[in-house]
């Protein structure tokens, strides 16, 4: 008997199902708290060179701040005083006359920066000077963090296909915690670089294990509903981290702050399930069926009574969506709106895109889905790039738009990498896709930096990616309303099918067009 008809015998989509997605709120509502937690602990402040070392000199007693400035700091056309260069000597002319400052020698800063802490209490930039010639690591942290994700992808998939989804995810709980945690308590940019790549690798395994968790546990008719519907965790917790970013402008205490819901996470991690499928792949049987008939009481059906039987097993997209997805989300900068408003905006435009993606895959399909989004992802950025910077509200309604279009074609592409692997198979492949996925994520920091080049470059790669993505998409295989594959076997009858049917398609045309007693 296949699992799918075991499965509704218990109730395919019950309350048990509800509470096992309850469950792993709480851990995913973590997940957009610290993959996107660089926008603001990474942010730079406006600075300048510190001039406070001139203060015991009685020639500026009687200046302002001001004044100070001026005589000390070079100006931009703008008014703005340059934030790396002071003059070689105090230009004390230039109170009288700045208009002929531009030939004056001046020389990197000497005794440090001063920092504008009225929107940070303290940042990274702030914390360890990470301006001017060392400004590349702000971006650099969020690539090192995104790095780790993605080897502790390979990790957590390898050893969750091994030894269960539900004691490896206590392992992902447990060091997430320990590391983020250490991380806070940094001395150095080495050492919080060393230990934020510890927490993306820990984090990697709550990323692709809760998914598979709760779409091994549900029906067919469901599995969309339940994919989507957990996903929304991340919608959430997006929205969550501008109220806490707002709220809390220390980075020690902000990278705390995102952490503590894994705290709860852990305490009830005593009630998640493990896999009944992974259970009976690995030929535990008596387990599994223990686990289905908790399953069937706690949905209302006292009468299950199958037998659950050990079967025997045959042991490029995911970075265009994810490095499209996160070029977005780490550009918060540049739409005439506050960092916090735009962080918000761009979790809450999510939330009505999934409503309309739960009705695209029930009703269209996950390739369909996947191919429009991205594609309409990628016209969105395009249209930004060609869009003068006169029309603000027009291009923050597009820019909020492709971030909804982005965050649709990253829910797809979880549930549908996860219906086109065998269970065999399925930790291990989300653990592989999701490491090309976080390669695209780390990278995506670093592309940003070449608007120092030319500032529409990174918009335009972006843009690039997310259209060849959508075309490449279209290679894939349906997968709605279609029972997921257990073994490798499944897997290849399913193409062998698509290939019959393909064939006598293509020779029905020929069979009938001449008729047989006209051939010659």
């Amino acid at each position: 008997m296949k699992f799918e008809n075991i499965l509704d015998e218990t109730d395919g989509f019950g309350r048990y199902q509800i509470a096992i997605v309850a469950l792993l709120v709480f851990p995913r509502i973590t997940l957009p708290g610290h993959f996107l937690l660089n926008n603001f602990i990474g942010a730079i402040p406006s600075h300048h060179c510190d001039i406070s070392s001139l203060d015991n000199d009685s020639v500026f007693e009687n200046l302002t701040q001001q004044q100070r400035l001026t005589v000390n700091i070079p100006q931009h056309e703008d008014g703005t005083f340059d934030s790396c260069q002071m003059f070689s000597e105090p230009q004390f002319h230039l109170l009288g006359n700045s208009s002929n400052a531009r030939e004056l020698p001046v020389v990197q800063c000497q005794n440090g920066w001063q920092y504008d802490h009225s929107t940070f209490k303290s940042t990274l930039a702030t914390q360890f000077d990470l301006v001017c010639d060392t400004k590349g690591l702000n971006k650099a942290s969020a690539t090192i963090f995104f790095i780790g994700v993605m080897f502790g992808a390979i990790f957590f998939g390898i050893l969750s296909d091994k030894y269960g989804r539900r004691k490896m995810l206590l392992v992902s709980f447990i060091s997430s915690i320990i590391f983020s945690v250490a991380s806070a308590f940094s001395t150095s940019f080495m050492m919080f670089a060393t230990f934020r790549f510890l927490t993306g690798f820990s984090l990697a395994g709550i990323s692709i294990i809760s998914i598979v968790l709760s779409i091994e546990w549900v029906d067919i008719e469901h599995r969309t509903f339940i994919g989507v519907l957990g996903s929304m965790s991340w919608s959430v917790g997006n929205m969550l981290l501008s109220g806490f970013a707002y709220l809390v402008t220390d980075w020690r205490m902000l990278v705390i702050t995102v952490t503590t819901p894994l705290l709860l996470a852990t305490a009830t991690w005593w009630w998640v399930p493990e896999s009944a499928r992974w259970l009976i792949v690995n030929g535990q049987t008596e387990r599994a069926y223990s686990s289905l008939k908790i399953c069937a009481s706690f949905n209302g059906r006292g009468d299950f009574t199958s037998k659950v039987k050990p079967e025997l097993f045959f042991f490029s997209r995911r970075y265009g969506v994810s490095s499209t997805y996160y070029g977005i989300s780490l550009n918060i900068t540049g739409f005439g709106l506050g960092i916090y408003l735009t962080c918000f905006i761009y979790g809450a435009i999510e939330i009505p895109a999934k409503f309309l993606i739960y009705i695209s895959l029930k009703k269209i399909g996950r390739r369909p889905t996947q191919v429009s989004t991205l594609l309409l992802t990628g016209i969105c950025i395009i249209i930004n790039i060609v869009m003068p910077k006169d029309y603000g509200t027009f291009r923050t309604v597009v820019a909020v738009l492709g971030k909804g279009l982005s965050e649709a074609s990253f829910t797809t592409v979880f549930l549908y990498t996860t219906e086109l692997y065998p269970t065999v198979l399925r930790q291990n492949g989300i653990g592989f896709n999701s490491f090309l996925a976080r390669l695209g994520a780390s990278i995506s920091p670093l592309i940003m930096l070449l608007e120092d080049w030319w500032l529409l470059l990174p918009q335009v790669i972006f843009g690039m990616l997310a259209i060849i993505s959508g075309l490449v998409a279209c290679l894939l295989q349906e997968t709605n309303n279609t029972r997921l594959p257990e073994t490798i076997e499944d897997i290849e009858h399913t193409r062998r099918s698509l290939c019959i049917i393909s064939q006598e398609r293509n020779e029905i045309p020929l069979k009938t067009a001449v008729p047989a007693e006209k051939a010659p």
